[in-house]
This record gives structure tokens, C-alpha cells and sequence, in this order.
């Protein structure tokens, strides 16, 4: 009797042994079945309030239902993006994956810090040089652009036409058209003067005469080139400028063009979309010009600049997603969409394609072929205390702009406030850093 008790209890037992045994294993099979399933990807992008950024959104779906990638997106306004941004990488927060940059703000002090991941894997070869050199480090480049702007020159066509004159081919012809043109309520010519805020506008004046702001690393806007340039830019503004054209920008000259009371204007070209605007402007579409900015006694060379790029971190936590990512945002399909919704895009193809270029002013695809060819992609100095840099530069302009062009002071002031803008490049460690 007992003994057949032990034998049942034994064969319980086993039994029991051998069903734990069967579901240790069953449990051993499913964890390396789970090691083995692809985890779904994910990746977190920051974007601009921008138009830009507002196209992506919308189609961000179908870049998940392609790549199986999840996309985690945050808009930001200009300043909140690059405060977003700096704060985080400062931290050494993983706080995104792919971003949108702004090259001129952003991409000096991003580089230093190690911030992006080298694009060098890339093709590149759709972009204009100049629209990403500012964004090379060692041969390799940082940031693929997006969107750029350049100088142009509107134009009254029906003012030009009434009083006999062509559209100026180069300073001399500027200044004379701006005298014959300044009368009856109408400025001859505006153009910012509003001292730092001037100084993307007069960069493309300084190139043109043969100077630069900063040469080697060093500043060089005291050179008798750029002395040249800054009386030019002055005395055509104080002589035949709208009334107090020396504390305007943009959007104080913008209305004035809009209603009528102004003949030329050279600004970026982004404004051409609101000159014509007949919600707005009082001026028919078919009387405003876009030209080239008229030569000067050295050069044609507007400033072209990537207003925005899109950048990998370097904390990404999955590369291969972001580089992915990085190409389908940035692809012909997706900038032959912005470029028929008015956004000027890097790629050259786009500009090229009859199919685009048939909705677009031929003045703005004339100008902009010209300058990605002929352009300098800096319309203010590339340091990194760009706000002290463009104040110091900006007394030159106001300086300027009061005297008519006449001031004794003018290059005593140059060569002073470049003494000053040097102090600033070696405090930041750029002195001499040629770029």
C-alpha cells in the first residue's frame, strides 16, 4: 500500500517536472521570437513656423507608411526653435533627431560644439556651392539646404518707361535713374537703413565694389573698397530715400513701394509675393519689375543665403532613420511642391523645369539662376557675436546714410569699428579662422 502511494506521488512528480520543462522552453522560444520581431522606429523632428515646415506636416503619413518610421514632429518659431535647440544640445539632451536650421544663426556655433552629424553620404550635387558653404567643415557638409533668398531690384516698369530710362545695368545708371525718378511724391530709391538692420542689404553693395566684411578671419570693412561701397549705399539713400529712410527696414519701405510712392527698391527677393499682392498694393502686377542688382565697379555679386536647412543631431539615437528621413524631406518631389506654393527652394533642378518655372516671374528664376551662380553666401559676417558684429557695422551705414555720403568721419569710423569687430573674433576664438 505505501509503496504504491510513493510510486503515484513519484509519477506526479515527473509529470509536473515535465509540463514546467515544456513551458520553461515555450517561454525560452516566444523571448527569443520577441528578440528576433523588428521594434517599430521612431524619430522625433523640430520644425520651423515657416511655410516650409507647414508643407512637410502633411505628408509626413505617407513617409511613415513607406518606411514604417514614426515621426514625432514640434513647430517652433524662428527664435524659439533656435533657443529649443541650443538649450538642449547645450544639456546634452536628446531633444530631436532631424531639425530645421537657420545657417546664417545657427550653423557657426552648431559646428564648434560638435551639434550635427556630417551629410557627406549625400548627393549634393542639385545645390548651388554657395548655398551650402557655410555649412562645410573639413571638406564635409553640415546642413542641406531648403529655401534661399537673394538681392534683387524691383522696379516701377510704367515710371522707368515714362521717363525714357531702361532698367540700370550698374551703379552709375542706379543713381541716375533714382535722381530722375525722385519727384512728384515718388522716392527715387529705397533700400534698409536702419543701421545693423541694414547690413544684409549693403553686403551685396560692399561685394560689388570689391570688399568684404571679414577677409581671412579677419575684419576688412575699413578697406578703401568698402569705404567706397558705404558712401555709395548712403548718399543714393539720403539723397533720393524715402523721408526718415534711416530708420527703416523692410517692413517700413514694403507699404511705401505698395502704395505708390516709391520707383526702385532692392531688398531680398522673398517680398515679390506681397509687392503684387492686389489685396494690398495699390500698384498693378503687370507695373512692378524684378531685376538683377546693377553692377558695380568691380563685381556683380548679389549675397545668396539658405535661409533655412535641415540638419541631423548628433545625439540622434537612430542615424539611419534620420538620414532617411533628412532625404525624403528635402527631395525634388517635395520642393517642386513648395516651389509652386511660392517657396524659393535651394534645388537648381526645380529652377530648370519649365514645368515650374512657368508659374514663377521670369525676373525671380532670371535672378536667382544669377546669383547661384555669381553670388557670396553672406549677407553679414559669419561670427559667432553676430548681434555686437552687425551693430558695429550698422554705425558705418547710419554714418553714411545722415552725411549723404560726405562724412569726413567715415573711414576713421571703419577702421575703428573693425577694431572693435576683431576683439569680438578673438574673444570667440574665430580671429584669423579663414572661412
Amino acid at each position: 500500500m505505501i509503496v504504491n502511494i510513493i510510486k503515484k506521488r513519484i509519477f506526479v512528480i515527473s509529470v509536473c517536472l515535465i509540463i514546467l520543462s515544456s513551458l520553461a522552453v515555450s517561454c525560452q522560444r516566444k523571448k527569443q521570437e520577441n528578440n528576433n520581431t523588428p521594434q517599430a522606429k521612431e524619430i522625433r523632428v523640430l520644425l520651423a513656423d515657416h511655410p516650409y515646415g507647414n508643407l512637410l506636416i502633411p505628408f509626413i503619413p505617407e513617409f511613415e507608411k513607406e518606411t514604417g518610421i514614426k515621426v514625432i514632429t514640434e513647430q517652433f518659431t524662428e527664435p524659439e526653435l533656435t533657443q529649443k535647440l541650443t538649450d538642449g544640445f547645450t544639456a546634452g539632451d536628446y531633444i530631436t533627431d532631424v531639425f530645421m536650421t537657420r545657417p546664417m544663426t545657427e550653423t557657426l556655433l552648431f559646428l564648434k560644439n560638435d551639434w550635427m552629424l556630417p551629410l557627406d553620404i549625400l548627393d549634393l550635387s542639385d545645390y548651388p556651392l554657395n548655398t551650402m558653404e557655410i555649412g562645410f567643415r573639413n571638406g564635409k557638409p553640415y546642413f542641406i539646404p531648403l529655401v534661399v533668398e537673394w538681392q534683387v531690384l524691383y522696379y516701377r516698369k510704367d515710371l522707368l518707361q515714362a521717363a525714357g530710362l531702361g532698367v540700370p545695368a550698374n551703379f552709375e545708371e542706379l543713381e541716375n535713374a533714382a535722381r530722375i525718378l525722385n519727384r512728384d511724391g515718388v522716392a527715387g530709391f529705397a533700400a534698409r537703413g536702419n543701421g545693423s538692420l541694414a547690413v544684409s542689404q549693403v553686403s551685396s553693395f560692399i561685394y560689388s565694389y570689391g570688399g568684404r566684411f571679414i577677409k581671412n578671419g579677419i575684419a576688412a570693412f575699413d578697406s578703401p573698397e568698402a569705404v567706397e561701397a558705404f558712401r555709395y549705399y548712403g548718399r543714393i539713400l539720403g539723397i533720393y530715400g524715402p523721408q526718415g529712410v534711416s530708420t527703416m527696414s523692410w517692413n517700413e519701405i514694403l507699404p511705401i513701394f505698395q502704395a505708390g510712392r516709391l520707383a526702385m527698391w532692392t531688398d531680398a527677393s522673398v517680398f515679390y509675393g506681397q509687392l503684387i499682392d492686389p489685396l494690398i498694393s495699390q500698384v498693378p502686377a503687370e507695373n512692378i519689375g524684378v531685376a538683377r542688382l546693377p553692377k558695380g565697379p568691380l563685381a556683380e555679386q548679389p549675397y545668396i543665403v539658405t535661409s533655412w536647412g535641415m540638419s541631423i543631431s548628433s545625439l540622434t539615437q537612430d542615424a539611419e532613420s534620420a538620414k532617411k528621413f533628412l532625404v525624403w524631406a528635402t527631395s525634388r518631389e517635395l520642393a517642386e511642391k513648395a516651389m509652386l506654393t511660392n517657396i524659393p527652394m535651394a534645388r537648381l533642378s526645380v529652377w530648370n523645369d519649365p514645368s515650374v518655372t512657368t508659374h514663377i516671374n521670369p525676373g525671380i528664376v532670371d535672378t536667382m539662376i544669377h546669383a547661384s551662380q555669381f553670388g557670396y553666401p553672406y549677407p553679414m559676417p559669419l561670427m559667432t557675436s553676430i548681434v555686437q558684429g552687425r551693430n558695429l557695422i550698422g554705425d558705418v551705414i547710419s554714418e553714411s546714410i545722415n552725411t549723404r555720403g560726405t562724412s569726413p568721419r567715415l573711414a576713421p569710423l571703419a577702421a575703428q569699428r573693425v577694431i572693435q569687430l576683431n576683439d569680438l573674433l578673438k574673444a570667440d576664438g574665430e580671429y584669423g579662422t579663414a572661412r
